[in-house]
C-alpha cells in the first residue's frame, strides 16, 4: 500500500493493522475524491489476509470528518460514476457506510475531533469507536440544512442507540460530547485525550494478534445487520428533502456564512441555526 496513490488518505500497515489517516484540508470534508479513495483502499485490502484490523483516524485534530462536502451537488458526473460502482439498492453515500460495515477486517475509529453528518455516519458504520473526552463530538446536523441523514445514519443510529435516541440525535441536530455518545451506545467508550492513542493501539494490536480464524468467527457470528429496506426508505426520504428549495438555500447560505472553514465548523450548529432564522417566513417556523 503506497501513499502515492491517494491525495486525501495516508495509508500504512504493520503487524496486521492497517492505519488510514483521513487528510483532506481544511476540515476533512467527505468529498468525491475521498469517497473514491476510501472505496479503492477498502476494496483493495478486503481480501488481504495480512490485514486484520483497520484503524481510521484524522490528520486534523479538530475534525475527523466535518460532514459530506456541501459542494458535492455540483459534481453530479463524479457522483454518477461512483454510483455506478456502488451496490444496487443503496445511494452513493450509503455505499461508503455499507462498505465499512461489511469489511471482513475489524474496523476501529479513533475519534479525537468532530464528526458530523456523513462523518458521524462513518463512525457509526465502523465496528468500534473510541473517542477523546475533551475534544471529540458527534452530530447529525442534516436537519439544520433542511434534510435528514442520507448515508445510512438513520439505520445505524437506531441500531446503536434505539429509536427514541435516534430521533433525538436527528431532530435536535446537536453536537453530542463523547461521554454522552458513549452512554447512549453510539460509540464504545470515551477516554482522556492523552490516553486515546495508546489505548486504540493496544486494542488494535491485541485483536490483530488473535489466533487464526477468531476474528472471522466473531464477525460471522455477529454479522452486520441487513438494513436494505431501511436504507431504501432513508434514501427516498433524504432525496425528497434534498430536492426542496429550502435545503438548497440553507446549504448555499451556510457556505456563504463560513461552513467548511475551520472557524465556521467549530460551531456549525450555531451557524446553521442563524442561517435558518434568516429564511423568509413560511419556510421555517420562528421561535
Amino acid at each position: 500500500m503506497t501513499n502515492d496513490a491517494y491525495s486525501t488518505l495516508r495509508v500504512s500497515s504493520e503487524h496486521g493493522v492497517a492505519r488510514i489517516v483521513l487528510d483532506n484540508p481544511p476540515v476533512n470534508a467527505l468529498g468525491t475524491t475521498m469517497m473514491r479513495e476510501l472505496w479503492t483502499v477498502l476494496t483493495g485490502i478486503k481480501d488481504d489476509p495480512s490485514v486484520r484490523v483497520i484503524v481510521f483516524s484524522s490528520a486534523d485534530p479538530e475534525f475527523f470528518i466535518a460532514h459530506v462536502d456541501m459542494h458535492v451537488g455540483e459534481e453530479m458526473d463524479v457522483l454518477q460514476e461512483l454510483a455506478a460502482s456502488a451496490p444496487a439498492d443503496v445511494n452513493v453515500f450509503q455505499a461508503i457506510g455499507e462498505l465499512i460495515r461489511h469489511q471482513p477486517q475489524v474496523t476501529i475509529v479513533k475519534l479525537a475531533g468532530k464528526a458530523r453528518g456523513g462523518g458521524a455516519e462513518f463512525v457509526a458504520a465502523a465496528d468500534m469507536t473510541f473517542a477523546a473526552v475533551e475534544t471529540a463530538g458527534l452530530g447529525q446536523i442534516e436537519a439544520l440544512m433542511g434534510i435528514i441523514p442520507g448515508g445510512g445514519g438513520t439505520q445505524y443510529l437506531r441500531d446503536r442507540v434505539g429509536r427514541n435516541r435516534a430521533l433525538e440525535v436527528i431532530l435536535t441536530a446537536d453536537l453530542f460530547d463523547a461521554e454522552t455518545a458513549a452512554s447512549y451506545g453510539w460509540i464504545n467508550r470515551a477516554l482522556p485525550a492523552d490516553e486515546l492513542d495508546e489505548y486504540v493501539d493496544r486494542v488494535a494490536r491485541n485483536i490483530a494478534a488473535l489466533p487464526d480464524g477468531v476474528i472471522e468467527a466473531a464477525k460471522h457470528s455477529l454479522p452486520a445487520d441487513d438494513f436494505k429496506e431501511g436504507l431504501l426508505r432513508e434514501n427516498h426520504a433524504w432525496a425528497s428533502t434534498f430536492s426542496l428549495p429550502t435545503a438548497q438555500h440553507l446549504i448555499n447560505k451556510g457556505l456563504q456564512e463560513g461552513a467548511q472553514t475551520p472557524a465556521g465548523e467549530r460551531d456549525l450548529e450555531g451557524l446553521m441555526r442563524s442561517v435558518a432564522r434568516s429564511l423568509p417566513d413560511g419556510h421555517m417556523t420562528h421561535h
